[in-house]
């Protein structure tokens, strides 16, 4: 009984550590489950994966906002509504959006789908459903010190007229392209499906969920151990992806003693060296370590070296996924007629090859404005395919084409003026007394009158020239 006592003790205390690290942040999250959509199969776990992840938060010191099950009005009155909770918290909060639910990729673009979307088409889910950028772009125009986008939504595509043309799965949102401090998780790997699973939640959130209360784990490491436990408990069909541009270490829990600091610079590992660090594993031993890495040099390491095991075509097929994406990625970026035939001819027969047809006709259709086809065509302008908003410091600056310069017309001749008559006067002009002044005082300047003799009838007084009445120069005021 004492030991269960002790025992019982120091787990508070370190549980009661964590939660006072954590606290010294201004955390807030937006955790959202869409488990009752009307016009297609209801999911059965989102609602409880909202439900645990937000008490996950909230003791790891969130302020949470909950909500479930939201149309298209309330979803992004939600988002809208957390984006001036973030505000009002000051810019060194950590901001968390957790959504579980259905998302799509419609031609390069990622949505979240609200319970009441009924699209009979892909045009009707830009209308209907929200995109993912649009989140992105609203957490990060209000200052912030970290944003964490935590996404179950890779589920399969439940509506069948989309269930021919749109790619599979969430096409890849690149961190590091937007606002640095941004950490974006997927359920799966982009261009894969993932499971809602057959307990009370799905892998990827039930793996969540017992990784993130281990205190001191950063999250990087954290979503590395999800990603291993992930792609063990569905035997390798789904392994989560993740992106960061962190330039902050974040612990949900901090062990005691510990700080979340600046996260150490680490360079990139070659293929090399990677197939150095895993020389002399077992495939297995070797497997879990480059799945624990997600990274392309992880994976061709391990494929050079063990392609020939059972485990080799799980990796390649991985290899093979991540590759397409990241090229369609860089067609949708380019957003050219150009770009997509390049896309089609790498990738001719992928579930992509559909959306990748249709814009490219589109953009080989669409009327070039003048000049454009002497500059051998024109700029994107679909910069909904962007990751983030084409404006951030890391975009490509597209300048106009140098325009010559016409040379300026010739002035219009100045026209003459019409001098007045002169008139002969036998009468001299006097010049203007000068008065007395010392260093103090203003200078006075008196000048002369026109060069030309006035009418004989006008008096030049001391002042100058004018009328005997105050008159103007044109002569007397009569």
């Amino acid at each position: 009984m004492r030991r269960l006592l002790a025992l019982f003790a120091a787990v508070s205390v370190v549980t009661l550590a964590g939660v006072v690290g954590a606290v010294a942040q201004s955390r807030v999250a937006l955790v959202i489950g869409q488990s009752a959509y009307r016009a297609v199969t209801p999911l059965p776990n989102p609602a409880n994966d909202a439900k645990a992840i937000a008490q996950l938060l909230g003791d790891a010191g969130f302020d949470v906002t909950s909500a479930s099950d939201l149309n298209q009005t309330d979803l992004r009155d939600t988002v809208s509504e957390f984006a001036e909770k973030i505000a009002s918290k000051g810019p060194d909060t950590v901001a968390l959006v957790y959504y579980a639910g259905h998302g799509l990729q419609i031609d390069g673009e990622n949505y979240l789908v609200p319970v009441d979307v009924d699209p009979k088409r892909e045009a009707d889910i830009p209308l209907q459903a929200m995109r993912l950028n649009d989140v992105m772009n609203t957490l990060s125009a209000v200052p912030s010190r970290m944003r964490i986008v935590l996404l179950d939504a890779c589920r399969n595509n439940p509506f069948p007229g989309l269930n021919k043309t749109a790619g599979r799965g969430l096409a890849i949102v690149d961190a590091k392209v937007g606002a640095p401090g941004t950490f974006v998780s997927y359920s799966t790997s982009p261009g894969a499906e993932a499971e809602d699973g057959t307990g009370g939640n799905s892998p990827y959130t039930a793996a969540l969920l017992a990784i993130a209360r281990q205190p001191g784990v950063s999250i990087e490491d954290a979503f590395k151990r999800v990603r291993l436990a992930v792609h063990k408990a569905t035997d390798s069909r789904q392994t989560p992806w993740d992106s960061s541009s962190l330039t902050d270490d974040f612990r949900f829990f901090a062990a005691p003693g510990t700080a979340d600091v600046a996260k150490p610079v680490t360079s990139k590992r070659s293929v090399d060296e990677w197939r150095a660090a895993l020389r002399g594993k077992t495939p297995e031993e070797a497997n879990e370590v480059i799945v624990s890495d997600g990274t392309e040099e992880a994976y061709e390491a391990f494929i050079a070296d063990y392609g020939r095991s059972p485990l080799g075509p799980v990796a390649r097929e991985w290899l093979d996924r991540q590759r397409r994406m990241v090229a369609w990625k860089n067609a949708g970026l380019a957003n050219t007629a150009a770009s997509y035939r390049a896309f089609l001819a790498q990738y001719p027969d992928s579930d992509l090859s559909p959306t990748a047809r249709k814009l490219e006709e589109r953009l080989r259709n669409r009327p070039l404005p003048a000049g454009a086809a002497a500059s051998g065509g024109i700029p994107p302008t679909n910069v909904a395919l962007a990751p983030t908003c084409p404006c951030g410091p890391n975009a490509p600056a597209v300048m106009p084409p140098a325009r010559k310069k016409a040379a300026p017309a010739p002035a219009p001749a100045r026209r003459a003026e019409p001098q007045p008559p002169k008139r002969a006067s036998n009468r001299p002009l006097r010049e203007p007394r000068p008065l007395p002044y010392d260093d103090d005082d203003d200078v006075v300047i008196y000048r002369r009158g026109p060069s030309y003799a006035p009418p004989p009838d006008v008096y030049i007084g001391r002042g100058g020239y004018g009328g005997s009445y105050g008159g103007s120069r044109g002569g007397p005021y009569r």
